[in-house]
């Protein structure tokens, strides 16, 4: 995808809304017990990237396991449409089936495989 700045997200119901500069040219999925089961695609952002536009008082956090990662889901209509993943606290990851306009079809994606989480952490910070 070309340069993207200010592609628009939501959750399901509108009450939570996002802005996120682009461009998006690969994304995630984890295998992990929450992002297997709500079928979450990744991008990273960082603070400067994102900006929520509307909903901040409507997101409700989850933690689970660790506590490190905090997972944030509408109160309304319960779509999980942002995290402040475990590998990195102080990033951002966008759920890109939030994200208008995007198509996962023509995107990258890669596997983490949160099932398996500290080997898949290490593997992933060691590089290729």
């Amino acid at each position: 995808m070309d340069e993207q700045p200010g592609l628009q997200g939501s959750c399901h119901c509108g009450a939570v809304r996002f802005e996120m500069r682009g461009p998006i040219r690969r994304a995630m999925r984890c295998t992990c017990s929450i992002c297997r089961r709500v079928g979450a695609v990744w991008h990273r952002s960082d603070d400067a990237g994102l900006r929520i536009l509307s909903g901040e008082d409507q997101l409700v956090p989850y933690q689970f396991g660790t506590r490190t990662a905090t997972h944030y889901f509408c109160r309304n209509c319960g779509v999980h449409p942002l995290t402040r993943p475990r590998l990195d606290p102080t990033v951002w990851v966008v759920n890109l089936r939030c994200v208008d306009g995007v198509d996962l079809d023509a995107l990258a994606v890669s596997t983490f495989d949160g099932a398996n989480w500290e080997q898949a952490a290490a593997a992933l910070l060691a590089g290729p």
